[in-house]
């Protein structure tokens, strides 16, 4: 990220988001006045364990909410334009040509009875205007940026023809072909083994040099964002608890669970009897507890940590924002 980053103006941002569904049982907030900033350019980790309501986030964003869930409040300032405003119609020329997503399951993102030309060529005939003919010499040049090996022939496979490494990198292919200014990537790493985990962080970091798009990258490994992440949202209950750079998330953690899910990181070299865990369960979204959502597993929670609303966002420093009470105190 350049130096002069943090002073321009935000490519996407979202303020007080919040997304609920609603069930015959009753009202799940997956996402509650969530707010964070990606700066051009820079790439924003959203950590946090399953159900914490990091995808759900992106995908009010893009308006891809599944049925049954509905988009109460909230900004989502994308480019100066406030896309929680757009028709679905309006969205359309929003969602891959702007904003890319690559999603966790490559094999269900991609058409089983089609091949990967056609894939990837169909967002530049769409997005780009591309003849087939031309969008298809595209799609060849795009494999070969993902670093697959013969991409003139590859092309013709169809996705069960390719090993997940390459169905992974065939999907950001495609993906990153319109040229989009955003790029979301939701667990693409999950199914792959950690050799090809590492190449393909390495992928990405070298797609983002090459044409300056920024990544929100979605993940629950704090590891993967210590080393491909810019900054750093951790998301609990539907809140994002902290954000901030990550250097300073990684040497000045300030949220209980951002300290909990940082010393759950194996350190190599070390010798310990059992590795460290967050103690206790994740919240059900259907039945958050009253106060913060953390408070449950929180040794250091107070009598107010469990009544009335979560607790407002303190400032540690101009750009690390913690949502927990125990900010008021020490600045008591």
């Amino acid at each position: 990220m350049d130096s002069d980053t943090q002073e321009q103006a935000p490519l996407l941002e979202a303020r007080g988001l919040q997304t609920h569904f609603f069930t015959r049982v009753g009202v799940v907030k997956a996402v509650n006045d969530v707010n964070f900033q990606v700066m051009p350019g820079e790439t924003l980790g959203l950590v946090g364990e399953s159900g914490s309501g990091k995808t759900i986030t992106v995908m009010s964003i893009l308006g891809l909410l599944p049925r049954g869930a509905e988009r109460l409040k909230g900004e989502i300032l994308f480019e100066g334009e406030d896309l929680a405003k757009k028709t679905e119609k309006e969205m359309q020329d929003v969602r891959g040509k702007r904003i890319g997503l690559i999603l966790q399951n490559s094999m269900a993102a991609m058409d089983p009875v089609f091949t990967i030309g056609t894939q990837i060529g169909e967002s530049l005939v769409v997005h780009k205007k591309m003849s087939w003919k031309e969008s298809l010499q595209n799609a060849v040049d795009l494999l070969r940026k993902v670093r697959i090996g013969a991409p003139e022939l590859r092309i013709k496979n169809f996705p069960h023809e390719l090993s997940g490494g390459m169905r992974q990198r065939a999907a950001s292919a495609a993906a990153i072909g319109p040229q989009p200014a955003l790029l979301i990537a939701d667990e693409p790493t999950t199914a792959l083994d950690v050799t090809t985990q590492r190449q393909y962080l390495e992928l990405l970091k070298e797609l983002q040099a090459q044409t300056g798009v920024a990544i929100i990258f979605i993940t629950h490994d704090m590891s993967i964002v210590g080393s491909l992440c810019d900054r750093i949202a951790v998301f609990y209950g539907g809140l994002v608890v902290e954000t901030g750079p990550k250097d300073e998330l990684f040497k000045n953690p300030t949220h209980p669970y951002t300290k909990a899910l940082l010393g759950a990181i194996p350190v190599l070299g070390d010798k310990v009897d059992r590795l460290q865990s967050v103690e206790g369960e994740p919240p059900n979204p259907g039945q958050l507890p009253p106060g913060c959502p953390f408070a449950p597993r929180c040794s250091a929670a107070m009598d107010k940590c469990h009544t009335g609303d979560p607790p407002p966002q303190y400032q540690v420093s101009d750009v690390h924002g913690v949502r927990c009470w125990l900010m008021e105190e020490e600045n008591a």
